[in-house]
């Protein structure tokens, strides 16, 4: 079987177990709490930022009143997040970059995303493929790495690289959501450590590249 058509057979099934993403970011209402509770979530679990996502943009719903705020109170709100002085700094910073040059509005191609403080190219392709509905890419985390590794998707480990290969066997209409169903596969099946490969549903066509047990 070729790898293209190994490949739409592999998402088709993954559609079919997984028809709606469980899980991922809430509490945001604009692109832009989008952007921040993205930028928040490098390092931390979606549950970390959503539990603490509510009241921050009760407080600070806008470019402006992050702009306005004093990193210490900034800190403060995001403190049960990793990193979370870092990221005070780039939500700071990034809000005032939106209003100087961009006019608080949030841009929608990765290239000026990617030139914000603290947005990649994965969290400028979740904004884009969550809110925006354009494709230019596809997010690479955690677990589309490990799993399009373990699918014989791509034999990269560097997440651009990973991006490229999963383009060129990957149609367009797809891209927005194949990392949604490789996170679902990589939570309920295809996980870190002890993958349950005797139960998954792909093991008839699935390599297993670098699994040592499952």
């Amino acid at each position: 079987m070729i790898l293209l058509e190994r490949t739409l057979r592999i998402f088709v099934l993954l559609e079919v177990h997984y028809p709606k993403f469980i899980g991922g970011l809430t509490n945001y209402t604009s692109p832009f709490q989008m952007l921040i509770a993205t930028v928040l979530s490098t390092q931390s679990t979606d549950k970390q930022v959503n539990s603490i996502t509510r009241d921050l943009f009760s407080r600070y719903p806008n470019p402006a009143s992050f702009a306005s705020a004093t990193i210490s109170d900034i800190e403060q709100a995001i403190s049960k997040v990793g990193l979370y002085k870092n990221k005070a700094k780039f939500i700071q910073e990034l809000s005032k970059q939106l209003i100087s040059e961009f006019d608080s509005i949030v841009p929608t191609t990765i290239g000026e995303l990617v030139k914000l403080p603290g947005v990649g190219r994965k969290t400028a392709n979740v904004l884009l493929n969550d809110w925006f509905n354009i494709r230019e890419g596809i997010a690479v985390d955690t677990h589309v790495k490990r799993l399009s590794y373990r699918l014989g998707l791509t034999s990269e480990i560097d997440p651009f690289k990973i991006e490229k290969d999963l383009l060129e066997i990957i149609p367009n209409e797809k891209w927005g959501m194949v990392t949604h169903l490789l996170i679902s596969h990589g939570r309920a099946i295809c996980k870190s450590h002890r993958p349950l490969c005797k139960t998954c549903f792909l093991m008839f066509m699935c390599p297993r590249t670098g699994v040592v047990e499952g």
